[in-house]
Formats: structure tokens, C-alpha cells, sequence
């Protein structure tokens, strides 16, 4: 071909279309979803301004209390008591779900009855139970029951045991969640047993065990709550021994409100990282 058809090609071509004959894509109007968000937002603002208002609420005696020392040690109580329920109660539970995974009919049938068991009975009746074990059990290796379990030895022994059936699941359905097919390559690789578990079964059940174990320690943490019912001074029972005397009741169940409110938040945003740690790899972790 020669330059001059060349030339002809190029002046016969269609012209490009310009920007302004391109179809503008118009985003779809959501008039409801607006609408919603506006009534919602509106209806926030006036519960807002309704509590800030509300001279029942009695803010002043909310700051008064909110540091105070009876409520900070309350506060500790609760958080040690957290702490500990959840590291016995995940090591048990760790245990029951070894059990309820073995090959030993035995071990699969104790550990399923116990999940059963602790799952049907609720917490406060558990909680009511081994506080009068007394009654059943008045001497324990020639102690006296009630010298041996005191309110806060019962407290962390029906929490931790109420935890251990609920944590035992949690971490057998972890355990689940890892293919077959990557242990039994790490078998053929010649890997120990603690290895596999090390290396392959863990990183990725902590993917499924976290989320819900991160759950689970906010539950515990506002389950504690129930202790008050055996006169041990959490949280919210310093602020009823307050409220009894002052009969301020309303300020000071808020002044537990807010603790509550305040530590939830920080463990929340604590699982966040700890999950986002865990998926790395992942779809999720992205």
C-alpha cells in the first residue's frame, strides 16, 4: 500500500467520538434508604437530648462515683474474675474437645455429656447450686464446706465450669474447620504429632476459635454481673451497696453501665486486631 492510500484511510476513517457523546452513567436515586437514614438519625437525636435532659439520670452523681475507690475495686474484681474464668475455662474446654474428638468411645461420651449437661442447667441456678453445696456436702477432706469454698472460690468455679462447655465447642468446631487433606500431607511429610498441631492445625483453627472466643470473653465479662447474687463485690454489686445506703439508684447502675460500656468497647476493638491477625492469608484478612 502506498502513502497516499494510506493518507486516504486515514481521512475516510470515522471520526471519534468526543467525551460529550459518551452515555454518563447515572447513579440509581435512593430516595427510601435517605429518607430511612434522615428518620433514624432524628430519632437518635431526640433519645440523646432525652437522656442528657433527664434530670433522673443525676449526672453529677454519675461523675461523683464514677472513680470513686469502692467502684475501681469492683471494677478489678471483675476484670481479674474475667480473666481468670476465661483461661480455666478455655483449658478445660480444650481438654473436652480433645475428648469429644478422640477415638475412645469413653472420652467422646464423658465429654459430650458434660457440654450437654452444663448447657442445659442455667448460669444463675448453676451459680445457686455451688453456693449452697453445703447442704449436700457439709465436710470436704474434714474441712468445712463452707470455710473451704467462699463466695469468690464458688464464683470462679461455677463460671469456669459453665465457660468449659460453651469453650469446648468453640475449639472443636476450630478443630473441624482444618481440612483432612492438609494432615494428612503433614503426616506423609513425616511431621510429629505436636508438630502438625503446631504448625498446621492451629495457625488455622485460630482463624475459626478466635471470633467466637472474642464473644465469649465479652460475655464473660458482662456474665460476671451474676455473681452479685452471692454477695461478691464485682462490679455491679460495690454500686448496689452504694445505691442501698444513698438510694441513688438510677446514677449509680449507670456508673456500672458505663464501665461495662467502656471495657466491651476496648475488648472489641482489641478481637479485631487479633482476628485481623489471624487472617492474614486469607480472603477475609485482605
Amino acid at each position: 500500500m502506498s502513502s497516499s492510500d494510506i493518507t486516504l484511510v486515514k481521512a475516510t476513517a470515522p471520526d471519534t467520538p468526543e467525551p460529550a457523546d459518551v452515555p454518563r452513567i447515572v447513579p440509581q436515586r435512593r430516595l427510601g434508604q435517605w429518607a430511612a437514614a434522615a428518620v433514624v438519625l432524628v430519632l437518635l437525636g431526640l433519645a440523646l437530648t432525652s437522656v442528657i435532659r433527664n434530670k433522673a439520670f443525676q449526672w453529677d452523681v454519675v461523675a461523683d462515683y464514677f472513680t470513686s475507690d469502692s467502684v475501681l475495686r469492683g471494677l478489678w474484681l471483675t476484670l481479674w474474675l474475667t480473666a481468670v474464668v476465661m483461661a480455666l475455662g478455655f483449658a478445660l474446654g480444650t481438654l473436652l474437645a480433645v475428648f469429644r474428638l478422640s477415638a475412645n468411645p469413653v472420652l467422646r461420651a464423658v465429654s459430650w455429656g458434660y457440654v450437654w449437661l452444663f448447657r442445659s442447667i442455667p448460669i444463675l441456678v448453676q451459680m445457686l447450686l455451688w453456693f449452697n453445696i453445703g447442704a449436700l456436702y457439709p465436710r470436704v477432706l474434714g474441712v468445712r464446706t463452707v470455710d473451704l469454698f467462699g463466695p469468690v472460690t464458688v464464683a470462679i468455679i461455677g463460671l469456669t465450669l459453665h465457660e468449659a462447655a460453651y469453650a469446648a465447642e468453640v475449639v472443636r468446631g476450630g478443630i473441624l474447620s482444618v481440612g483432612r487433606g492438609q494432615i494428612e500431607a503433614a503426616q506423609a511429610l513425616g511431621l510429629s504429632r505436636w508438630r502438625r498441631w503446631q504448625r498446621i492445625v492451629l495457625p488455622q483453627a485460630m482463624r475459626s476459635i478466635v471470633p467466637p472466643a472474642g464473644n465469649m470473653l465479652i460475655g464473660t465479662l458482662k456474665g460476671t454481673s451474676i455473681v452479685s447474687v452471692i454477695a461478691v463485690q464485682d462490679l455491679l454489686y460495690s454500686t448496689q451497696l452504694i445505691y442501698h445506703q444513698t438510694y441513688q439508684v438510677i446514677p449509680l447502675l449507670m456508673v456500672a453501665t458505663l464501665w461495662y460500656t467502656v471495657v466491651t468497647s476496648v475488648l472489641s476493638v482489641g478481637q479485631h486486631y487479633v482476628e485481623r491477625h489471624y487472617a492474614r492469608g486469607s480472603e477475609s484478612g485482605r
